[in-house]
């Protein structure tokens, strides 16, 4: 039987805001963390929650964000969380309203099967402060999964997803074991079960119980 487990990246497998990384090399950490926080706990629209906070990123060169990018760090267990859910017949992906530069190199490290998530937008070397791509609304990661489950062949039963923040409720409606990871309120109301410890390995005893 086929399986489909989604992880958001920022603060579910990478241990912060990849966001707030980007933004500490122009000062801008605290403003954009702020914004960050808002967002995740539901208080702000995510599309222009993202669209303000990447402006603030405009002129930070690309070398420089895929520097920061390349060393984030990951969860603890999360090399573990990934193993342990494909030895048990899941194919896992990531979802992030966040950037490319950041979860490709990671999927890539962790074994995931394939990342969605924004390209930020430089022009000759230097961001330009623009952003797109598959994850820049707060429906999208809802609207990716049903496509994923569609494509796979994959009831919503059949389906873990893995979150923190308010982004993550619109896929959390189409999966039947939905974990709360060190997760905002407005999360943890929707969830099926809620991990309060930094520690992936966690899910692996949740699935075991399925």
């Amino acid at each position: 039987m086929s399986k489909l487990a989604v992880f958001d990246f920022d603060s579910t497998l990478m241990d912060g805001e990849t966001i707030d990384f980007l933004a500490a090399p122009l000062g801008l950490e605290e403003q954009v963390a702020s914004i960050t926080e808002r967002a995740m706990a539901g208080e702000l629209d995510f599309f222009k929650s993202l669209i303000a906070r990447v402006a603030l990123l405009e002129g930070l060169e690309k070398t420089k964000v895929d520097e920061i990018c390349a060393d984030l760090p990951m969860m603890p267990g999360a090399f573990e969380v990934v193993k342990g859910l494909k030895e048990r017949g899941y194919t896992v992906v990531c979802f992030s309203g966040g950037f490319r530069n950041a979860t490709s190199p990671a999927a890539k490290a962790l074994g995931i099967d394939a990342d969605f998530s924004n390209v930020l937008h430089d022009d000759e070397g230097i961001l330009s402060g623009k952003v797109g791509g598959d994850m820049m609304f707060g429906f999208s990661k809802g609207d990716m999964i049903v496509r994923l489950q569609n494509l796979l062949g994959i009831d919503t039963k059949d389906t873990l997803v893995v979150g923190d923040g308010a982004n993550d409720l619109s896929m959390f409606e189409h999966a039947a074991t939905r974990v709360a990871f060190c997760a905002k309120p407005v999360l943890k109301e929707a969830a099926t079960h809620c991990v309060d410890v930094k520690d992936l390995r966690e899910i692996l005893k949740i699935v075991d119980t399925l």
